[in-house]
Parts: C-alpha cells; structure tokens; sequence
C-alpha cells in the first residue's frame, strides 16, 4: 500500500471510490507544437502517438451511454489530431458539452488558421494554458515567444466572444514555475485580470490553479536540481482531507490515445489502469462498471491534495 491510499483509509476509513461520472476526458495524442518544462505526458513536435478515428468512434459510443457527461479533451495539443473537428462536432450533435485544452500557440501553426472560429461556432468551453501573467515567467516555462503568441490568441478569442459572452467561457491555467504550491486562487484570479485587462485588453471567465506532478520533465527538473525528494514531502505534508470529495478521479474516466483506461490523465502517464478485474481498453468497456470502482492511486496523487487541493478543474477548496 502506497503512503497516498494509507492517508485516504486513515481519513475516510476507506479505499477512494468513484461516484457518477460527470466527465469523459480523452487524450488526443501526445503530438504537441510546445515541449513545456512541466509537461506530464512528455508532449513535443516529435511525437507521433495521435488518436485514430476508430478509437474516437469507441468514445462517442462511451459518451452516448453517459449523456450526462461532459467530454474533457486535452494532449498534447488536441487540435492537431488531423480528426479533431470531426470528433468535436460529432460530439456537440450528440448534445455532450465539449472542454478543450488548448494552449493558445496552437493557432499559429500550419492547418490551423480556422480553428478559434470553428471553436467558437460550436460552443466549445476552452481551457488556456497561461502558467503566468509575465512574459518571462511563461517563455521560461514553455519556450520562447509563447507569452508573445498566447496574447495574440487571447485577444483573437476575445474578438469571438470567448471570455465576454457567457455562452463561450475562456478559462486561463496557472502552475507553478518551481517546487512550490499554487497561491489562493481567488486571489491570483484577481491580479491575472488587473494585469491583462491594463496591458493587453484581455478578458476570460476564470482563472484554475494546478499544481505540478511530480512527474514527465518536471520530475527530471526535480532531479536535476537536488529538489525531488523535498518536493514529495511539501506535497505530502499538505495533504488536506478536505480534498477528498472533489477529487477529479472520483468523478471521471479518462480515455488515453490508444484507447487504455485510468482513472485520471497522471494515472495514464504512469502507465496505471482501472482497478484489477476492471477492463484495459475502452473497447471492452461495460459503462456501468464504472459506478463505485476503487480508485487506483500512488505517490503522486498528493498533489491533488495538497494546500487548496487541484484537479483539472482548479483548486479543491477555498
């Protein structure tokens, strides 16, 4: 038993389970315009593993048997799956609501000229990756010129409505740029707005904070720099039991790009499947086996619960 499930039973009494599933989160492939520092799938320009058409059709079957989920697609960058709009819409007829991950420089690449507008046009919920609201602290980050670039599409979406119309909400990411926690998130929301609202005229829904994994290129920073076990620690001193209830897992399935299920997106990275007995692949997958599973966990899902808690959807608890 891993220090992670011993906190749960000590708090809870129990293993962590799952309840309804509210979201389907589907990696499209770990093809990526960017090789951001922090990156847990090891995304970059190189990498060919994309999600195929059939796969994509096994998922639209999944989010049929659940209507009531919404569909989370993330990457790498999801929009450069050459089935990515196709998958989309298809998922908007079907009445699911759609969230995609983006991060911003994506729509200057080849091919994606018309993206933002196609986003627009289907009502799709974006998730902007904006690890800072200083130009340095982002391309340390993520590269060169990112910050740059993020701006412009910022101000594109904004153009479109996303940010300023209920109906398209544009919601900004923070991490942190070291071994450290987020700050409150209510609180960094505020200076996000003050700083883009008076330089650039940029505009979003909302801001979500999520702390590093320590996991992918950040574990290899982590090690790099003598701070990987300290790290761990601040992350497991933190553990807030009050996080417990929200945690993403408890309420998601995640679909990796060649169709294996876990319980969450860090899960699929490690290479750690559903509960034994459970089905691998979403191709053998009976949706109702998913109600009240035991969540498969390990040392690094104390960064889901550590401080103010974080998920895909932000902190956990004010």
């Amino acid at each position: 038993m891993n220090n992670f499930s011993l906190a749960v039973r000590q708090t809870i009494g129990e293993d962590l389970k799952s309840e309804d599933v509210q979201t389907i989160q589907v990696n499209l492939g770990l093809l990526c315009n960017l090789s951001c520092r922090h990156c847990h799938v090891e995304a970059n320009p190189k990498r060919t593993e994309v999600m195929t058409w059939e796969t994509m059709q096994s998922v639209l079957r999944l989010a049929k048997a659940l209507p009531k989920a919404r569909v989370d697609l993330t990457g790498g960058a999801p929009e450069l799956n050459p089935f990515f709009k196709d998958f989309v819409s298809a998922l908007r007829d079907s009445g699911h609501q759609v969230l995609v991950r983006t991060n911003l420089t994506v729509f200057f690449e080849a091919g994606q000229a018309d993206t933002p507008e196609f986003l627009a046009s289907q009502g799709v919920h974006l998730v902007a990756s904006l690890p800072c609201y200083l130009d340095d602290n982002v391309d340390k980050q993520r590269g060169g010129g990112v910050y740059k670039r993020s701006v412009a599409a910022l101000r594109r979406l904004n153009s479109l409505g996303y940010g300023r119309q209920p109906e398209l909400p544009l919601s900004l990411v923070y991490n942190p740029g070291g071994a450290f926690l987020p700050p409150d998130q209510a609180t960094l929301e505020d200076a996000y707005r003050k700083e883009l609202k008076e330089r650039f005229e940029v505009e979003f829904s909302s801001l979500l904070t999520i702390t590093n994994m320590p996991m992918g290129r950040f574990l290899n920073d982590l090690q790099r720099d003598g701070e990987a076990e300290s790290y761990k620690s601040l992350l497991e001193d933190n553990f807030n039991q009050a996080t417990l209830e929200g945690l993403m897992c408890r309420h998601q399935i995640c679909v990796a790009w060649d169709g294996l299920l876990s319980d969450c997106d860090f899960n699929s990275a490690l290479g750690f499947s559903l509960d034994e007995g459970l089905p691998k692949h979403i191709d053998d997958l009976d949706p109702e086996q998913l109600q009240g599973r035991t969540i498969v966990t390990g040392e690094h899902c104390f960064g889901c619960t550590a401080g103010c808690g974080s998920s895909c959807g932000g902190a956990l608890v004010a």
